[in-house]
């Protein structure tokens, strides 16, 4: 025990005041503060240089401030777009959100705060020209290496797309992967690969880009969970898909005979689509008039033989009085719309035998 502690009766906090112990019955009596600061400065005055003859306490209390410094100097702030990476002695350790955190301080412990929400964006198949460096124009140049690929029917496609992605987990992708842009564009162009060499060149060229998009993202985003990059791929998008320069003329040819093909199947199925449902109407509703002519002239029929059935039985029975109907109702038939004169040859002279019926019913009608 050093002799400060043996001065203060053995203990490092001093005796308390009246007397040793708590004989006095006040209880202990609180640190005294400039003892404890004065005591740490002495033995840190020990180890300087010229010990504590060379006005070691302005020395000791700034080092206890730069201290304080150096703790102060843990706190960090990771913004709403970041993720913070903390690293111990160059080590990953793990990472945090956004907010405020506090780390070990340099040299002990880092940290790394890579934008999250950023989306990055990769070419592949082609290059903008002022990018390239080939000239300060804002012109596209193509790369053949990368936008050439053979399809499923062995055709050639000139296809350009772009990737489009973010980084998913921080730690991963400073980590894991060494050069991740690189990484990106072999998967892309490996998955758009395979996904081209499934396909045949129509369905690449026209309606099935879509499908292609997803197919090769989900490719893409495997391939690199496998690598365990940390990246995350939020879209494909085709920029273009063509036949090779060399044949594209010929290439439209067919295409502009495919399209009149189809133009003149469609307007000869709705010529089709026209006539036929009419020429249906027309023969059913001939069949419907025929049937109905039919029904008429057999019911007529039948009840015409019946009629005749019936006035044979009478004439059977009673031949002449039939006889006598018959006639009668045959010249009321025939007299009925005919216009009748009446003639009396026994008239006598001075008076005209002449009788105008229809005349004369006319204006009984009338009065």
């Amino acid at each position: 025990m050093s002799d400060d502690f043996k001065g203060r009766g053995g203990s490092p906090w001093g005796s308390p005041p009246g007397g040793g112990g708590n004989g006095s019955g006040r209880g202990p009596t609180p640190p005294d503060i400039d003892a404890i600061i004065r005591d740490i400065q002495n033995k840190i005055n020990k180890f300087l240089p010229g010990g504590s003859k060379s006005g070691g306490k302005p020395i000791g209390l700034i080092l206890i401030i730069l201290l304080f410094v150096w703790l102060a100097s843990g706190l960090y702030r990771v913004g709403p777009d970041e993720q913070g990476v903390v690293l111990r002695f160059g080590k990953f350790i793990k990472t945090t959100q956004p907010g405020l955190h506090y780390h070990i301080p340099v040299p002990i412990e880092t940290v790394q705060t890579p934008k999250v929400t950023k989306v990055n964006r990769i070419d592949i198949g082609f290059r903008s020209e002022r990018d390239s460096g080939f000239s300060q124009g804002g012109g596209v140049a193509d790369v053949p290496q990368e936008s050439l690929m053979l399809t499923g029917d062995e055709n050639i496609v000139n296809i350009d797309f772009s990737v489009f992605w973010v980084i998913k987990d921080a730690g991963k992708f400073l980590f894991e992967i060494q050069d991740p842009e690189g990484t990106v564009k072999a998967a892309a162009e490996t998955a758009m690969r395979e996904v081209i060499a499934k396909s045949k060149i129509q369905p690449v060229l026209t309606e099935g880009r879509a499908q292609i998009e997803i197919e090769t993202q989900d490719i893409i985003q495997s391939i690199l969970d496998e690598y365990n990059s940390g990246i995350q791929i939020t879209q494909v998008q085709t920029q273009k898909a063509d036949p090779p320069d060399q044949v594209i003329d010929a290439f439209r040819d067919v295409q502009a005979a495919r399209a009149d093909m189809e133009r003149s199947k469609n307007e000869a199925e709705a010529y089709a689509n026209d006539v036929i449902p009419r020429a249906r109407g027309e023969a059913a509703k001939i069949m419907q008039a025929a049937e109905a002519y039919k029904q008429r002239v057999v019911a007529a029929s039948e009840g015409e033989a019946s009629r005749f059935v019936s006035i044979y039985n009478e004439y059977e029975k009673a031949k002449k009085v039939t006889k006598d109907r018959m006639y009668l109702e045959t010249m009321e038939k025939v007299l009925a719309d005919i216009d009748k004169v009446i003639i009396d040859k026994n008239s006598g002279s001075g008076v005209v035998p002449y009788l105008p019926l229809p005349e004369l019913g006319k204006g009984k009608v009338t009065n």
